[in-house]
């Protein structure tokens, strides 16, 4: 018997929506096609579209550390609110996630703590290259984070003799912070006390498109995969379509929703982050780079923090801004709008990512494959609130936005399970102009349909909490899931 039918659905198989139903069984993807077998449990997904589970490249959590603001519990929670089965996190904690004790501790503090599954990035410092040459078969790392630009502790690499030895060293794909750590100092004297309207000014084009230039030099000169992260600024756009292959770059929702001046009229701190949010002629230079897929991710960097410290005047306000829980509602309503098709969607949160990191079975509705899925209602708008953020910091630069195209209520009561590690290949593999010639290797096991209005799922999980339910009453009527034949493993 299977473990699951999901039925009437239309499922993104190779580019395409078919009229099929998938069939799981051992966490896996079993069958694709008509099928009339029994199974324990069938959902039917009648006027929905069924993807592939989503992934986020750039997320922060910060556990260890500043866990009043955000944990890897609470994260992966948000995660799974939004549609996201999958997550990077971040290196920038407290200690830093720069040598193999720390890193081992993140792994350990996420076992079964996360709901969606997880890789974590390994950080550069400008003293461990030893480590980062020895990082290929280190297990849960998805790749190498580079800050180029001011970062806590002792993860900032600025001087550019540091940054040539990481990529020297790296055995892993160099995600990159780029901004100039030596413009950001020149420039810090034109903040205005108080004016985050500034910040676009301290934090210039010229500050990133700079470091974005050395990093792919370098990069090119050693013949190693860089993927620089959050771009903000035309120069940039114009420069990367022009370095493809080994270089690859993301942009964020936010990045391709908000807008200088307007979003700090609005906003004030709430849209202070780094690289910052620019002008409209940057803005319709990213939409630009979406429309003609340059860019090969989208990444929420989901950087939280407390309201009270972003009251705070500027310039004593951290940057960054939740995002985890609405990358995929941002974007679905970007494609209802016809700023980009579906298969440009799912090609940068769900196909480019495992091609570019290596992530193994995952990514595609392939029968063999993870059992990962998000399912949408491409038809339905919702409005984001933020007391219905799953994250801890409890709010949203698009609170009172209304998206159409969101992770729907299947009317369910599913399972929430324990994410686990990502599985990551040697040798990732990408082509900018054959992305789809990519062997996988079974790993991973999950199942999610996220939510509509992103209230608290009811969970069961059996491995974490042992057979513990916790009951947290949804007012919306939705489910976020990740399937796990619970009844089978407590039989």
């Amino acid at each position: 018997m299977l473990d699951l039918i999901i039925k009437k659905g239309k499922c993104y198989i190779d580019g395409e929506l078919k009229d099929v139903d998938v069939a799981i069984k051992d966490k896996k993807i079993h069958k694709i096609g008509q099928i009339s077998e029994e199974a324990k449990e069938i959902i039917d997904a009648v006027s929905h579209t069924v993807l592939p589970g989503c992934i986020d490249t750039q997320t922060h959590f910060r556990e260890p550390g500043s866990t009043d603001t955000e944990d890897l519990h609470s994260g992966s929670r948000a995660a799974i609110a939004g549609g996201i089965t999958s997550v990077f996190e971040m290196p920038n904690t407290n200690p830093p996630t720069s040598n193999k004790k720390e890193f081992q501790r993140k792994l350990d503090l996420a076992k079964n703590r996360m709901y969606c599954n997880y890789a974590f990035y390994f950080g550069a410092t400008a003293d461990n290259a030893d480590d980062l040459a020895s990082l290929k078969d280190l297990e849960g790392c998805c790749g190498i984070k580079l800050f180029a630009g001011s970062s806590t502790g002792n993860l900032l690499v600025a001087e550019e003799d540091d940054i040539d030895k990481v990529f020297q060293n790296a055995s892993k794909v160099v995600a990159v912070h780029s901004e100039d750590e030596a413009i950001l100092k020149v420039n810090k004297k034109l903040i205005k006390q108080g004016d985050v309207h500034t910040h676009p000014i301290w934090r210039s084009a010229e500050c990133a498109i700079s470091s974005t230039r050395k990093i792919v030099r370098i990069a090119e000169k050693y013949n190693k995969k860089a993927h620089v992260l959050h771009i903000t600024s035309k120069e940039e756009i114009d420069f990367l379509s022009q370095h493809k292959g080994n270089i690859t770059f993301e942009i964020t929702p936010q990045h391709l929703t908000l807008y200088a001046p307007d979003c700090y009229d609005k906003l004030g701190t709430y849209a202070q982050m780094n690289p910052p949010l620019r002008d409209k002629s940057h803005y319709d230079r990213l939409w630009y780079a979406v429309r003609n897929n340059f860019n090969d991710t989208i990444g929420s960097d989901h950087a939280p923090h407390l309201k009270i410290n972003k009251d705070k005047e500027y310039p004593n306000t951290p940057s960054g801004m939740p995002g985890v829980q609405t990358l995929m509602p941002v974007m679905l309503n970007h494609v209802n709008e016809g700023k980009l098709s579906l298969t440009q969607l799912i090609n940068l949160v769900c196909e480019n990512p495992v091609k570019i990191f290596g992530i193994q079975n995952k990514g595609f509705i392939k029968e063999g494959y993870d059992a990962d899925f998000t399912i949408v209602d491409m038809n339905k708008s919702i409005e984001i609130k933020n007391e219905n953020i799953e994250s801890k910091c409890a709010w949203s630069p698009f609170n009172g936005y209304t998206f159409k195209g969101t992770e729907e209520a299947l009317q369910q009561q599913m399972n929430l399970r324990v994410g686990q590690e990502l599985g990551i290949s040697e040798k990732p593999e990408y082509n900018v102009q054959n992305v789809s010639n990519v062997a996988y290797v079974p790993s991973m096991d999950s199942f999610a349909s996220p939510q509509s209005q992103y209230g608290a799922p009811e969970i069961m999980n059996a491995r974490s909490f042992e057979q513990q339910v916790m009951n947290n009453p949804n007012p919306y009527g939705y489910t976020a899931f990740q399937y796990d034949n619970y009844m089978a493993q407590t039989a």
